[in-house]
């Protein structure tokens, strides 16, 4: 019991469990509230985010996060912790006696990782060359530093798998923490290290980024392990916290080095996602810390896209979202950064809403005197109304739009975009070929990467590789707007289940016809031959 525990306090902290109860403000190492069973004139509730505390004083009650909401919510133990391990992702019937183990291995993951960062930051302090790079060509400074554990992996083999080999970790416990290549070595060489760090403090992985001008690839992230899942990580989240909560709004970057270079221009509310696009796990995330959302994303095609799919996710989460875009000519906030600091706060105070903004933009790109002009801007405006949630919002909306294209609002609710369900795939049958197995197998991925993407909590139990690059990333939106823009949660959930089923079938059966070609090419190898018949029989 212990061991699910202190999973689920690791991926809750205790001040986003109380945050959600009642408002909490900074008050030096801790954070200070009103009781909220209503019994105290001036604030004696007392959250320790270091310990994972809360004390209330004037109630005479304290404990974890388990005891507050079994006191606020009036339920018991176990009631509370099912409702806690819901929110945070936590399996209960994994943390059996029979799986303990698996509570050890990530314990001694995150100790193998906790060690790799401090050997990481001595490292840098003895490495002239990465100092320069980190000082100079990046213009941080030794707080930043500090503050974000940055350090350098050196370009050798293996310096960081034999030292923790001889603090007792195994190779199997480096794998876990992510930190092997496929021959057993480093992953990262000759970088400068970031960790990611996770809400309470702890480190699950890297983004490391090469120190040569033309170095591939330019950043490599550690791959998902069970410490460590991109799309539900938000990069400076922890650093972040105690500013997002005193000024009640977050920025969203693009980068990671936007994130450590906004902080250091003292734009504190700075966050980024890593490696992948923004997800309703994310938001989620922020969303309970502020509904202020602020993006600050590249104003390119891809950037606006980008845009659009987080107006998507955001308008059931009751967030305002705006868009910071006054770069100055510079192609991103650290570039910007580097040329005045005053200019990047004073861009993200001039922020604008994110619907305004993208309707501005498309309304710059395209001449709305031309039929071709008003039905491609209609298109992306009422795409965009459908998003909002709030009717006064939308009503001002229509309005707006209905007033550019010189229609009536009539006219513009009339316009119904294009919505039908996608075909169901054919079963495929033993006797298929070979190129509609992989046509089902694309199919049927790119449909539940989409869903994963953007069909909210529907997709939630596909656990795909999430895509990094923006075309792919395009696709899968069309693709989930084209097929299921109009469907119910419950129509999805089915849907996933019916995909998995298809995919799975078409995968099994690409690996047997993988294996028949290879037991062709085995002639008097009698072991070989029964190895394959074997694995053939055990799909």
């Amino acid at each position: 019991m212990e061991d699910v525990k202190e999973e689920i306090k690791s991926r809750l902290p205790v001040e986003d469990v109380v945050g959600d109860y009642i408002e909490l403000k900074r008050a030096g190492r801790s954070l200070k509230g009103h009781s909220p069973w209503g019994v105290d004139r001036t604030p004696s509730f007392m959250v320790s985010p270091e310990k994972g505390i809360w004390h209330d004083f004037s109630a005479g009650k304290g404990g974890d996060i388990f005891t507050f909401i079994m006191e606020v919510e009036g339920i018991s133990f176990r009631e509370a912790l099912e409702k806690l391990a819901a929110r945070a992702g936590v399996e209960l019937k994994k943390y059996s006696d029979g799986d303990k183990a698996l509570a050890k291995r990530k314990l001694r993951a995150r100790d193998a990782l906790e060690l790799a960062t401090k050997y990481y930051q001595f490292a840098l302090s003895k490495n002239k060359a990465a100092c320069e790079y980190v000082f100079y060509n990046r213009n941080l400074n030794k707080q930043t530093l500090k503050e974000f554990r940055i350090g350098y992996s050196p370009n050798a083999k293996t310096p960081l798998v034999k030292f923790l080999t001889s603090k007792k970790y195994s190779k199997k416990e480096l794998e876990d923490a992510g930190l092997l290549n496929q021959y057993g070595g480093d992953l990262f060489r000759g970088r400068m290290m970031i960790p990611f760090i996770d809400p309470n403090g702890v480190v699950i992985g890297y983004t490391a980024r090469t120190l040569e001008k033309d170095g591939i690839p330019k950043y490599l992230n550690t791959p998902e392990t069970f410490l460590f899942n991109k799309s539900r990580f938000v990069f400076g989240l922890y650093q972040a916290k105690p500013a997002i909560r005193e000024k009640n709004y977050v920025v969203i970057v693009e980068g990671n080095m936007d994130v450590i270079s906004s902080h250091q221009a003292g734009v504190k509310t700075t966050v980024a996602t890593s490696g992948t696009a923004m997800t309703e796990q994310h938001l989620k995330i922020l969303s309970r810390l502020t509904t202020d959302v602020r993006l600050a994303y590249d104003g390119d095609e891809a950037g606006l896209r980008a845009t659009e799919r987080v107006i998507n996710l955001a308008g059931a989460l009751g967030i305002s979202l705006s868009v910071i875009s006054d770069y100055h000519g510079c192609k991103d906030p650290d570039e910007l950064i580097q040329k005045d600091p005053k200019l990047w706060q004073e861009a993200v105070e001039n922020k604008k809403p994110a619907v305004d903004y993208l309707l501005d933009r498309y309304e710059e790109t395209l001449n709305l005197n031309t039929a071709e002009g008003k039905k491609t801007y209609s298109d992306v405006a009422v795409r965009l109304i459908s998003y909002l949630q709030d009717p006064i919002e939308k009503k001002h909306y229509e309005q707006l739009v209905a007033k550019r294209l010189d229609v009536t609002l009539e006219d513009l609710r009339a316009k119904k975009l294009p919505a039908s369900r996608p075909k169901r795939l054919k079963q495929v049958k033993t006797t298929v070929d070979k190129t509609s197995l992989d046509t089902t197998l694309k199919l049927s991925g790119d449909c539940l990467l989409a869903i994963q993407l953007f069909g909210g909590s529907a997709g939630s139990d596909i656990n795909f590789e999430l895509p990094d690059d923006e075309a792919t990333l395009n696709i899968l939106s069309d693709l989930f707007n084209k097929y299921y823009g109009d469907w119910t949660e419950e129509d999805l959930k089915t849907e996933v289940k019916s995909l998995k089923d298809r995919y799975q079938k078409a995968l099994k059966k690409l690996e047997i016809e993988k294996l028949a070609k290879e037991l062709e090419t085995v002639e008097d190898d009698e072991e070989k031959t029964n190895e394959i018949i074997r694995k053939i029989k055990a799909k």
